[in-house]
């Protein structure tokens, strides 16, 4: 489980600036691009708890390290930021129950 962890960190890490614009450019291919990410997570065997951790990994990656393009992004860099460990919890299972549903 932590070598499927550090796959994610090094993937966003991989990401070049034109691709992560491209992804973040609004909500709408954010929420694509997580349900394909997801669609392959679970292609792999990922179990619903597995997603949810690397769902919290890209949400804390995103909230040091980019800013939000549009105000959905926004919302959930602020509700990320004051969230606290159950609640990052929670709010990344409702992401991908969010992208799961598209």
């Amino acid at each position: 489980m932590a070598e499927d962890m550090n796959k994610v960190e090094n993937q966003l890490k991989d990401l070049s600036q034109e691709e992560k614009d491209q992804i973040l450019e609004s909500f709408t291919t954010f929420k694509n691009y997580l349900s394909e990410q997801v669609s392959k997570g679970e292609k792999l065997g990922l179990s619903e708890e597995m997603l949810a951790k690397a769902a919290e990994k890209v949400a804390d990656y995103l909230a040091k390290s980019e800013e939000p393009r549009n105000s959905e992004e926004k919302v959930l860099q602020e509700l990320w930021k004051a969230a606290e460990g159950e609640e990052k919890h929670a709010i990344a299972h409702a992401l991908l129950r969010m992208v799961q549903k598209q």
